[in-house]
């Protein structure tokens, strides 16, 4: 069992800078109840996206960490990994909690050395893709394992994390539950916290399903735009990405015209996010690498080509990529115009 919250806990929970939300705090108590009672917690955390279920871990990392316990957050994609990584060194900063980060993006001597700091106990919070799942890696103290968006992962990864869940407490974090997940929380086998209230300024996504059509595009990329805000525009073909993008410009010619996709390497990836992130390009043409945590509020429209290829789960994560300010958000799920929709 975690001890009581330290002093440093309040002061921590205290430098966030937005009201909590009432789901938000209750779920903070249903946590820490767990992590203070004997039995190792098993926690489903559900919200939406952008409800903030992320202040809600890191409020348990902090927890576990105070107690000199090792952290470990789960994740699907590297973009993820390095957004939560980011999100992480802002929010723990001033404290003296040593955070490290372990997915493709880093090179493997950078990897070597990430490995071995945490066998020492040198890392209090490790946050990796499905690297973190390999046979060589080991914790001096884990206290404490944080899965986000559990049903990502394959069956050789659930195997690996079922012999981690044995003796550590986990929360398990979704916005989009499988029904297996969530009638395992039905059914008692885990306890289940739910985020269903919005932060206090969102607004819901208006979302509009279309024939593809490239006068709608250029108005949508072009009213973005004269707010001073910025498009994803999601074309799924690494081979045709590029023509997609170029297409994009011809719509377009003022917009500034980026591209993302999985295959790219770190220095470019991480080049073009960090672009975006800075407001040197209006429109970013990518795969599904954007689809789950990526968090730029900036960002309030949303165009996919072929929709129809997605699956519900899928489309409602990219849907929750915009909207995340308090600006009306507008997302278009288009389908080629000579498919029938039944």
């Amino acid at each position: 069992a975690f001890s009581p919250d330290a002093p440093w806990q309040k002061e921590f929970e205290d430098n966030f800078p937005y009201p909590e939300t009432d789901d938000q705090l209750r779920c903070i108590a249903d946590i820490k109840h767990d992590m203070e009672s004997p039995q190792p917690m098993d926690r489903l955390l559900c919200g939406d996206v952008g409800f903030g279920k992320t202040e809600v871990a890191l409020r348990a990392v902090m927890k576990a960490v105070m107690d000199g316990k090792q952290v470990a957050i789960l994740v699907p994609t590297t973009v993820l990994a390095q957004q939560h990584y980011q999100t992480a060194v802002s929010r723990f900063r001033g404290f003296p909690v040593n955070i490290d980060v372990l997915s493709r993006f880093r090179t493997p001597n950078q990897q070597k050395k990430t490995l071995a700091n945490l066998r020492a106990g040198q890392v209090d919070l490790i946050i990796g893709t499905h690297k973190l799942l390999q046979k060589d890696i080991s914790f001096k103290d884990l206290g404490l394992l944080i899965i986000d968006e559990e049903q990502r992962f394959g069956v050789q990864h659930k195997e690996v994390i079922k012999q981690i869940k044995k003796n550590v407490d986990v929360l398990t974090l979704s916005a989009t539950p499988i029904p297996r997940t969530l009638h395992m929380a039905m059914i008692g086998i885990r306890d289940m916290s739910v985020l269903s209230s919005p932060p206090s300024d969102r607004h819901p996504v208006q979302t509009y399903v279309l024939e593809y059509n490239e006068a709608v595009c250029k108005n949508a990329i072009e009213r973005e735009l004269a707010r001073g805000g910025q498009v994803y525009y999601l074309h799924n073909r690494v081979e045709t990405i590029h023509k997609a993008a170029e297409r994009v410009k011809a719509l377009v010619p003022d917009a500034r015209v980026g591209v993302a996709h999985g295959k790219m390497n770190e220095t470019e990836l991480d080049d073009v996010m960090m672009k975006v992130q800075d407001k040197e390009i209006d429109v970013l043409c990518c795969t599904t690498i954007i689809e789950t945590g990526l968090d730029i509020p900036n960002v309030n429209t949303l165009i996919i080509e072929n929709a129809d290829r997605f699956g519900l789960s899928q489309l409602h994560q990219l849907r929750g990529r915009v909207g995340r300010s308090a600006r009306h958000a507008y997302a278009y799920f288009t389908y080629r115009p000579d498919k029938a929709l039944t």
